[in-house]
């Protein structure tokens, strides 16, 4: 939807970025249609005729984050065309209509076809197609995400997302359609990628006439990883979020065989406490994902373990907060993105009762960030002095000393000096085997 008639013929347009990885695959997939359309793709921080936010709302921060966005763009270039999509226009629409800096909202799908709607709408007939020779999309990361499934039908109690994205509906790319885009990839030069959704371990569930991933047994998603694993060039695939349950002997056996999988799996978490598990509506007990955490270790040399953690559901007492801080010093993960509860409109946890303090929530959040630096320390420094593979990625300045910075299979952050790579013939978009030195974390 748009608040404006007319758009004068425009050429820049600029995008930003929030939220998961699903929105940083539809983002290049968005900056493709535009590029097609005759548009400049420039930086969020230059001076752009159209601006567009990719949003989120998972949580009160996101929607706040999206605004500020939203307004910095406006503010940027009042001239400008500011337009918002995604997860925050599908939960608080109402709001955009009376936000002074915002042109334009559109959902999560039309983000499949924006810049043709941008053009209908705002009367942009004289848009030029992309002229023969233009070039490609350039994709700023040596790893490109490719979405292969949307829609989640779990209905965690906290959580809008299966409201705002297909209203729990399942949707998976079909097969010939990702080969077809890795092997794009591929050709471009591109050497690791990473499949992601917003609930990947139901990939191509629906397509077996249930909508139960258990029952699927993962199959479709291993599937769908040999194929691209048998891609020239590919030497890398990363997985988003898994579901904790996909997990089982059957299916690690099964993954294991993939040479070009790389042994780095998140698993979200959110509690390490029975009694909030449930009312997460999370469907798992503490000691099943204990289990599954074991089975990648037995699977996997040192696998990378990640893991979401939220604190300060409502009614989460200082003794269930400490059983979670307890139980994940007991598991010693690679990493945990940490978030405090966000009530969210429309879900059930926000009606719930005994709603714990910003103040509190700030204070568990702090104490497990604390933890967290030790952990990230203690798996990264596994790797010191090590043989790793680096797919190198960008360069760096660190404390005066400018290196040339890649990723380990495990995601491990190392950095070979400048001069030193150069030296041995280390160039981006490059994977070489190295003796670890530097890491950083």
């Amino acid at each position: 939807m748009s608040k404006r008639e007319n758009l004068p013929e425009r050429r820049r347009v600029a995008f930003l970025t929030l939220g998961c990885k699903v929105n940083f695959y539809e983002t290049e997939k968005m900056m493709e249609q535009f590029q097609k359309a005759g548009f400049e793709i420039v930086d969020f921080s230059d001076s752009a005729d159209i601006y567009i936010v990719n949003t989120c709302t998972v949580t009160n921060i996101a929607d706040r984050k999206s605004r500020q966005m939203l307004h910095r763009a406006k503010k940027k270039n009042p001239q400008s065309l500011v337009a918002a999509v995604g997860c925050y226009v599908e939960s608080d629409s109402e709001r955009l209509k009376t936000d002074s800096a915002v042109d334009a909202y559109f959902t999560n799908d039309d983000k499949e076809n924006i810049a043709g709607r941008m053009i209908e709408q705002f009367s942009l007939e004289r848009t030029e197609r992309l002229a023969a020779g233009s070039r490609d999309v350039r994709h700023e990361r040596t790893r490109a995400y490719i979405k292969v499934q949307d829609g989640c039908n779990q209905f965690c109690t906290y959580c809008l997302i299966p409201y705002v994205r297909g209203r729990g509906k399942l949707r998976s790319m079909p097969e010939e359609q990702v080969i077809a885009e890795v092997e794009l990839l591929a050709q471009k030069g591109c050497r690791e990628v990473v499949l992601t959704g917003i609930h990947l371990s139901s990939y191509g569930v629906e397509r077996m006439g249930t909508a139960d991933f258990i029952k699927a047994k993962g199959e479709p998603l291993l599937e769908l990883i040999r194929r691209v694993a048998q891609v020239d060039g590919i030497e890398r695939i990363r997985l988003g979020s898994l579901e904790p349950r996909i997990i089982s002997e059957v299916f690690l056996q099964e993954l294991a065989k993939i040479e070009q999988l790389c042994p780095h799996f998140h698993l979200s978490l959110q509690s390490g406490c029975d009694s909030v598990l449930q009312r997460m509506n999370r469907r798992y007990t503490s000691d099943e994902y204990r289990e599954k955490v074991k089975l990648l270790r037995q699977y996997f040399s040192c696998p990378a373990i990640t893991t979401d953690v939220i604190v300060g559901f409502p009614g989460e007492t200082e003794e269930e907060f400490d059983k979670t801080r307890e139980y994940l010093k007991e598991l010693q993960l690679a990493d945990i993105h940490v978030f405090p509860y966000s009530p969210r409109a429309g879900t059930k946890a926000a009606d719930m009762p005994a709603q714990v303090s910003p103040e509190e929530k700030k204070r568990r959040v702090d104490c497990l960030i604390a933890d967290t630096v030790c952990y990230r320390r203690n798996y990264g420094n596994l790797f010191q002095g090590q043989m790793e593979k680096v797919l190198f990625e960008d360069t760096e300045e660190r404390n005066g000393v400018c290196y040339l910075m890649g990723h380990n299979e495990r995601y491990v952050k190392i950095g070979v000096p400048l001069a030193e790579a150069e030296e041995s013939g280390y160039r981006e978009n490059e994977i070489h085997e190295v003796r670890v030195q530097h890491i950083f974390f």
